[in-house]
């Protein structure tokens, strides 16, 4: 097929050519084009390609395209991507009726739909410039690189893209009547007598999905028979990425024939994206229970009489953990939520059971302390998981490097598989096995092996080639075992396990794997560690350097930036039914109310008196400890206070500041703190639920917890942590911010804890630092803090009080609260729009928490006596209602902290949404049968036009007909419409000003001031933040400076 370009509209058309007619394809185009009301939009037209006028066309391409992989929309440009270059890899099936041939794609070009800036300037590092485009793009990448000397590279906005999709790792079935995505035994239970349907896939492995959606979708709304000619036409590409390997051999003759067997082995690696990326980028599971590298290996041996396949899978360590590429050769391994882990643990082994039955575990984890982390971790959570699987789930750990270490490589290829747990479970799974000719299943593979090691490369690989090995020799034994002893069998077999090796850690490490050299011969030799120790090197490089901007573009590629819109092809009939999903919403979903305690202290860095305290005199024992000196006066302020759901802390200072702690901060103090507020949680008076660390931050001094209820691990999901220097223009971390986000049930939060910049009179750096964190804070899939429904900042943020010193040590004595709140740094800066736009706080009905004597009520009395100030504050944006702000009276620092306790209550402001996707999917069904069908007497075209009408159209004439044509007619000369002089002068006597009377800004209410006085009194509310018009400032020469 090839690829046209026409102007005015700007359309795309893929057609198929001469040589797609001589292999018996339908003569069709694929035309594509943006919607003129909404270039957000793309028009589809499947169309005879003897109807499409190609005269003023261009071909953009001499190479002959392969297929469409989708839509893409970049940079607010919608691309086609195109698969212009491709190998076959050969027939993995060669016996079957029907051939499964799969192809390699190199090469694959994205070309703009709705802008001609990049006609010339594709996807391809090889082509110029366009000199009609070269003003424009030179002025925009001068504006982007204003202070550059050097004139600036362009580049295709898809470059990224271009260059992960054309790295050699991707692959398709060349016959629509096959499915890659799907192993065998998948394959086969499908009904095979009707044609293979493309729409049919595993959405695990099939990665362009994101980009093809819509594509499908289009296809779904053809008819029977256009479908099955754009399906012929193969004009749509499924794809996976990892490794797909191919070996024809002749193998001997059985006894009793002496014609040698033509058989074919073929290794297929099928990499998931649900949790895709990059080596020190992505690790551990998510909530949804998807693992980092996740791989399904399927080998496959063709005969003349059967076809075997046998299927492993690989993964990361299924645990929330990260690891920082940073530390070249000693990466440290953090669990980041050891208590809040299960549920996803036991999602993720849920669904391999659901998919493969029994699973057994292989763990080569070593003994050294990291590892070792992981593996107690692993054998911790498994063992709870066991409680409900029991015997169908198990685990061996088996310690790689130190069997290698005392016996090397042939010690792990002959004693892994006589492990008791291995042996036995292999002659139990089996293999899968069908008759070639008719495919009928003679026997079904009944688990899977689930292999790990650290990165679930070169290890694993290792392994699994000795697993697969096995199984082959298991049927060999059965029906071949003439076959056993053959060396060119085991040669190809070996060659393929070292490929897959290192096509896998190519994708997810950047290079190729170790232990390639013993895979491939069986031996290690010098040349073999001369480059492992190469390929390791050069691991540290482009995990350190090169694996972020790959990272960015995968996500992209997959539909994970925070902004990335899906392109949608134009459909009326879909288009009204997710609106009239989204205005039923309550009808497939529900709420539930949560509450959230938030408290923000700045310790000053003077932990040893909470570990006093609390380690000599525990606050619950026989002898009590002052309120001052215990955490429950914060945390429970009341003797009957409701146990949140949620507690976020956030903590400033609890190192001490200085150049070391700055340079390489201690998590030791964050890990005291966290257990001394777990120990507090643990043993409060009146406990009715336990309490999780789900999550905690730090940076430098900053940290910020966030703990749960136990019972609500397994509805809170997709919990992240990140940070942002702003001390020293962003390069220090004594100030800056920390935050975490998580998604409850459907509702999104973001919690943050900052340290802006000190000093009485910078305010515009304190301005500068909450913008920096604002713009500069990104968590995963280009989520930033403005992507989240509701936000909390809980902070140090040093915003000062405008006032002399007598004057607000006065005022706090008396409690003249309001005038303080005038002269308030921070106030200003919102009333002026300076920071914190669109935020709430509380009202300030309590003294200045700042600054402190140490353990007394005095404000600070030292020689630099500074001014008293609110400078810990909590603000909020997003559906809250405010039940109590306040502060407690603990004297362990020169601050006190503050703490805000929210409750999310009924249907007013704060609502925690649960969506029940089964009743959303059964109602978008019944909004669609409705949509496409007609009542008795009503035309389904006519109610099908309406639906692009705009949905205010009464004073529009009906829609011409060939017979009647309202232009024509004598009320409207000329197609004119005239507007009458009498509603001329009705709109002319309304005042834009006046509110119309049944709205709530009327100057005439309904009911007197004293009947919404009364009513109002009645109500019972939380307290709502109020703000009394400020006094005049004093007089500039009473500010103190410090």
């Amino acid at each position: 097929m090839h690829l046209y370009l026409s102007h005015n509209p700007r359309t795309l058309y893929l057609v198929t050519g001469s040589h797609d007619e001589r292999k018996g394809r339908p003569q069709r185009a694929l035309v594509f084009r943006t919607a003129e009301a909404n270039p957000a939009q793309v028009i589809v037209d499947f169309l005879p390609k003897d109807e499409v006028n190609l005269t003023n066309a261009v071909r953009l391409t001499s190479r002959v395209i392969k297929g469409c992989l989708g839509l893409i929309s970049v940079e607010n440009d919608t691309f086609l991507a195109v698969v212009s270059s491709a190998t076959e890899v050969g027939n993995t099936r060669p016996s079957d009726s029907q051939p499964e041939s799969v192809a390699k794609i190199h090469e694959v070009l994205f070309y703009c739909l709705t802008s001609h800036s990049w006609d010339d300037f594709s996807a391809s590092q090889d082509t110029l410039l366009n000199p009609e485009n070269a003003d424009a793009l030179m002025t925009r990448e001068q504006q982007h690189y204003s202070q550059s000397t050097t004139p600036p590279v362009f580049e295709h906005p898809c470059m990224p893209l271009t260059k992960i999709l054309s790295s050699g790792s991707f692959y398709y079935a060349l016959d629509p009547a096959w499915d890659l995505s799907s192993r065998l035994p998948v394959r086969l239970a499908r009904d095979r007598s009707n044609a293979h349907d493309i729409g049919i896939f595993d959405e695990r492995f099939v990665w362009n999905e994101y980009i093809v959606r819509s594509l499908l979708n289009f296809r779904e709304r053809l008819d029977p028979l256009e479908r099955e000619q754009l399906d012929k036409c193969q004009f749509i590409i499924l794809a996976i990425q990892g490794y797909v390997g191919v070996f024809t051999m002749a193998l001997p003759a059985p006894p009793v024939n002496g014609a040698p067997i033509i058989a074919t082995l073929s290794l297929i690696s099928r990499l998931g994206w649900r949790r895709a990326g990059t080596r020190f980028n992505t690790r551990g599971v998510d909530d949804d229970g998807n693992t980092a590298n996740f791989v399904e290996t399927e080998t496959i041996l063709t005969a003349d009489q059967h076809c075997v396949s046998y299927t492993q899978v690989r993964g990361s360590v299924p645990l929330f953990w990260e690891q920082q590429g940073l530390q070249t050769f000693g990466q440290r391994i953090q669990i980041t939520r050891p208590h809040a882990s299960q549920p996803a643990f036991e999602r993720h082994f849920a669904h391999l059971m659901e998919e493969y039955g029994v699973t057994h575990a292989i763990n080569l984890l070593g003994s050294k302390e990291n590892e070792a982390i992981l593996t107690s971790a692993y054998a911790k959570h498994l063992q709870i998981a066991r409680s409900i699987w029991g015997d169908e789930l198990s685990i061996t750990h088996y310690d790689f490097h130190n069997a290698v270490r005392i016996g090397g490589h042939d010690s792990v290829m002959r004693d892994i598989c006589r492990l008791e747990g291995v042996k036995t479970n292999m002659e139990r799974y089996g293999f899968t096995m069908c008759d070639s000719s008719t495919d009928n299943l003679i026997t079904e593979q009944k688990g899977v092996f689930r292999t790990n090691c650290l990165d679930c490369l070169d290890r694993t690989n290792f392994v699994q080639d000795i697993f697969s090995r096995e199984a082959l020799e298991q049927y060999l034994s059965l029906v071949h075992r003439e076959w056993l002893q053959p060396g060119v069998l085991w040669m190809h077999h070996r060659e393929l396990w070292a490929e897959n090796g290192d096509a896998l850690s190519r994708i997810y490490a950047g290079t190729g794997a170790l232990n390639t050299s013993v895979t491939r011969t069986g031996k290690r030799t010098l040349a073999g560690v001369l480059s492992d120790a190469t390929k390791s090197v050069s691991r540290a490089y482009i995990n350190n350097f090169q694996d972020k901007g790959k990272q960015i573009a995968i996500d992209m590629f997959l539909g994970n930036m925070n902004n990335q819109r899906q392109v949608n092809i134009f459909d009326a009939i879909h288009d009204s039914v997710g609106k009239a999903l989204q205005q039923r919403l309550s009808e497939y979903s529900t709420t539930q109310s949560c509450s959230i305690f938030a408290g923000t202290w700045n310790v000053n860095g003077r932990v040893w008196q909470i570990i006093r305290t609390l380690a000599t005199v525990h606050p619950f024992s026989s002898v009590q400890l002052p309120s001052s000196e215990s955490l429950i006066p914060w945390l429970f302020p009341r003797d009957n206070f409701l146990e949140p759901d949620i507690f976020v802390l956030g903590f400033q200072e609890i190192v001490q500041l200085t150049a070391q702690q700055i340079v390489q901060p201690d998590p030791e103090k964050k890990r005291i703190w966290e257990q001394k507020v777990m120990e507090t949680l643990e043993r409060r008076p009146q406990r009715t639920c336990d309490y999780v660390l789900l999550r905690s931050e730090q940076l430098v001094g900053t940290a910020i917890f966030v703990i749960v209820r136990s019972d609500l691990t397994a509805v809170i999901r997709n919990v992240e942590g990140a940070a942002r220097k702003t001390g020293l223009r962003g390069m220090s971390g004594n100030k800056g911010g920390v935050g975490v986000r998580l998604d409850y049930y459907d509702t999104s939060f973001c919690f943050l804890t900052a340290h802006l910049a000190a000093g009485h009179s910078n305010i515009e750096e304190r301005n500068a630092d909450f913008h920096t964190i604002v713009k500069g804070l990104h968590f995963q899939k280009g989520k930033t803090l403005s992507s989240h429904e509701n936000i909390i900042w809980l902070a140090d943020t040093n915003y000062r009080i405008n006032l002399d010193n007598e004057s607000v040590r006065a005022r706090s004595e008396a409690d003249d609260f309001d005038s303080l709140v005038a002269a308030d740094q921070l106030r200003q800066a919102i009333d002026n729009g300076d920071a914190f736009s669109g935020y709430e706080e509380g009202p300030m009905l309590f003294r200045p928490t700042y600054k402190y004597d140490l353990g007394t009520d005095n404000y600070d009395t030292s020689e630099k006596m500074r001014i008293p100030a609110w400078t810990d504050r909590i603000l909020f944006k997003g559906r809250f209602d405010l039940a109590v702000y306040s502060r407690a009276e603990l004297k362990g620092s020169d601050h006190r902290p503050g703490k805000l306790f929210f409750g999310f209550f009924a249907l007013f402001r704060s609502e925690v949404r649960i969506i029940d996707v089964v009743k959303r999917a059964a109602l978008s069904r019944l909004l669609l049968e409705n949509t496409l069908s007609a009542t008795p007497g009503e035309k389904l075209d006519e109610k099908l036009a309406s639906l692009v009408l705009p949905d205010d159209c009464s004073e529009l004439p009906p829609p011409s007909t060939d017979d009647d044509t309202w232009w024509n007619r004598p009320e409207h000369p000329k197609g004119i419409f005239p507007i009458s002089i009498a509603h001329l002068q009705e709109l002319n006597a309304a005042n834009p000003f006046d509110s119309p009377e049944e709205s709530p800004f009327s100057s005439s209410p309904s009911s007197s001031d004293e009947e919404l006085y009364s009513h109002a009194m009645g109500l019972q509310s939380p307290i709502t933040p109020v703000r009394k018009p400020p006094p005049p400032p004093p007089p500039r020469s009473r500010y103190t400076d410090v």
